[in-house]
């Protein structure tokens, strides 16, 4: 007997896959973006689904699950630090203050991320909140080449930092997931 979940995949066509690419939000083979800017955001929007994907049909204690010690990573805190994430992109973009941490302390997102289904809630609320302040803030600057914020960062290097930042993270969830059901897939 094993404590460890089996592998397993909801996908019938190509068992690597998280599911069916008929059942896959991330695909629409009809529309391709057009364009830099679009390409960009369409990076960035399936990153951001992947991630949602990864924590579905889990309960609070399955998503505050830690990896192994002594990390303190889980799929939950990975929702609180991509939240805190996105607000402090903010600060890059205008020329204001830097806003408060969202959670407090420093790691107090992954810290902090525990099996109560209020966290949960408050996490995706946070998260889809400032996904939304960042989007709205960079739209506002729709030339990939501007230069904005105290340090003068070109928008293009925000965006392709946001893809990197989601992607790294679907890596670290994608292994996550697996430890806690055995679900694996792209």
């Amino acid at each position: 007997m094993s404590d460890q979940p089996a592998r397993w995949s909801r996908a019938t066509v190509y068992p690597d896959m998280w599911a069916d690419p008929a059942d896959d939000p991330r695909t629409d083979e009809n529309t391709a973006p057009d364009g830099e800017l679009a390409t960009l955001q369409d990076f960035l929007t399936n990153y951001r689904l992947t991630l949602r994907m990864k924590c579905e049909g889990l309960d609070p204690e399955q998503l505050a699950r830690r990896s192994v010690p002594p990390s303190t990573m889980s799929l939950l805190g990975l929702v609180r630090h991509l939240a805190e994430v996105e607000r402090d992109w903010r600060n890059w973009i205008g020329d204001a203050g830097p806003l408060p941490k969202l959670y407090g302390r420093r790691d107090a997102d992954f810290d902090d991320a525990v099996a109560e289904q209020a966290v949960v809630d408050a996490a995706f609320t946070d998260l889809a909140h400032e996904q939304a302040a960042t989007d709205a803030a960079l739209a506002a600057h729709p030339d990939l080449g501007e230069r904005v914020g105290e340090d003068a960062i070109a928008v293009r290097e925000l965006l392709v930092h946001r893809i990197e930042e989601y992607a790294r993270h679907c890596g670290h969830a994608d292994l996550l997931r697996e430890r806690v059901d055995g679900r694996v897939g792209q």
